[in-house]
């Protein structure tokens, strides 16, 4: 048999994950909806800060909505959230039925084939089951069309056996105020929905809670603000950061002046230089985009990055911060290296960088 190894975890990098952090934001998020009832999307492992303990901590929170993309997220925070509402944003996929029904989890119904299967799920057990009903209002993704929703009006027994808790749309440039698609949005909105029997709606992401009263509703549906990211672009941000990542210094060394480091030459030192070695790469999640354009912070002092960002470890000039040991932590992301400021440096969007967190790092949530 073999054996198991574990290594130390300060051999790690390490992410920190704020829960109280998200539970502030959810309530911040829920002020600016007027206090009306505020979901929180837990899809992509919570954006990749841990679902299972963000939904918790949420839910204890008394947040009584939540969304995933995908059913196997929902079935699997389930026995978390009690009664809590979960819908599955994604929809059901044929042969899903009982899985939906069998974990009291709510799909949102986006086509006629969506509406069409789930009815006959509640007729062959004969009762009304509960769902979400998506309008798409522009963004050609998921959701009826005008065309759905005009069948819908001319055979309402289509619906009839559907209890429609909610119907919602999806903005798509709600992170862009001055944006004319947001009131034509609203408006196809309102529009599609006076075909249909009156439920309420759910219209607001996160950036949505901020474009005014109009667009709130019955239910929002914030996701990455509850992790960090600003939901109001060019304005000060007024979530709080939930995420640190650090690294120990591996390797300490020293070179000479037109010296290069790392792959291709890419960077050479102009004067003797000491370079730090990190175990962190883009296997990890780390950009490659970064490489001699990054950063980390030791002491609230920015040390560049430099050199190529490989799969599993990054070089960074230390030459001007003697004190630095190995096995001292340098920071990645965190106070002085906000999520939306490494991602425009790597030239992509927070979501993505946030959500790309590796595997490999040593996970610790506090409150």
């Amino acid at each position: 048999m073999g054996r198991t190894l574990t290594e130390p975890r300060a051999a790690y990098a390490t992410l920190e994950i704020d829960l109280g952090a998200i539970v502030a934001n959810w309530r911040t998020l829920k002020a600016a909806h007027g206090g009306r009832p505020t979901a929180s999307v837990l899809k992509a492992d919570a954006y990749g800060t841990g679902a299972v303990q963000a939904a918790a901590a949420l839910h204890e929170a008394g947040c009584a909505h939540f969304f995933t993309a995908h059913l196997a997220e929902a079935v699997a925070l389930r026995p978390l959230l009690g009664g809590a509402m979960i819908g599955v944003l994604n929809g059901p996929l044929p042969g899903t039925e009982a899985d939906y029904s069998d974990s009291r989890i709510m799909p949102v119904l986006g086509s006629l084939a969506d509406i069409r299967l789930w009815a006959a799920h509640g007729g062959r057990l004969g009762r009304k089951l509960p769902a979400l009903l998506h309008l798409d209002t522009g963004m050609a993704r998921l959701g009826l069309a005008l065309a759905d929703v005009q069948a819908l009006a001319a055979d309402p027994a289509l619906l009839a056996g559907i209890d429609i808790l909610y119907t919602m749309t999806h903005l798509i440039a709600a992170d862009e105020p001055a944006s004319g698609i947001n009131r034509e949005q609203l408006g196809r909105f309102s529009a599609a929905r006076a075909l249909l029997p009156p439920t309420p709606a759910s219209i607001a992401n996160s950036s949505g809670l901020f474009l005014g009263p109009a667009f709130h509703s019955d239910l929002a549906r914030p996701g990455a603000a509850l992790y960090g990211i600003n939901p109001t672009a060019g304005r000060p941000n007024p979530m709080r950061p939930v995420v640190r990542l650090t690294a120990p210094v591996l390797q300490l060394r020293d070179i000479a002046a037109g010296a290069s480091v790392g792959y291709n030459e890419t960077w050479r030192a102009a004067r003797p230089s000491r370079i730090a070695v990190l175990g962190v790469g883009y296997a990890d999640g780390l950009p490659r985009a970064l490489s001699n354009t990054g950063a980390a912070f030791f002491d609230g002092v920015r040390l560049p990055l430099v050199g190529r960002v490989s799969m599993d470890l990054t070089t960074f000039d230390v030459t001007d911060h003697p004190g630095i040991a190995v096995g001292d932590r340098l920071e990645l992301l965190g106070p002085h290296r906000d999520v939306a400021e490494v991602a425009a440096e790597a030239g992509e969007s927070p979501y993505e960088l946030l959500t790309r967190l590796g595997r490999r790092y040593a996970r610790t949530w506090f409150a």
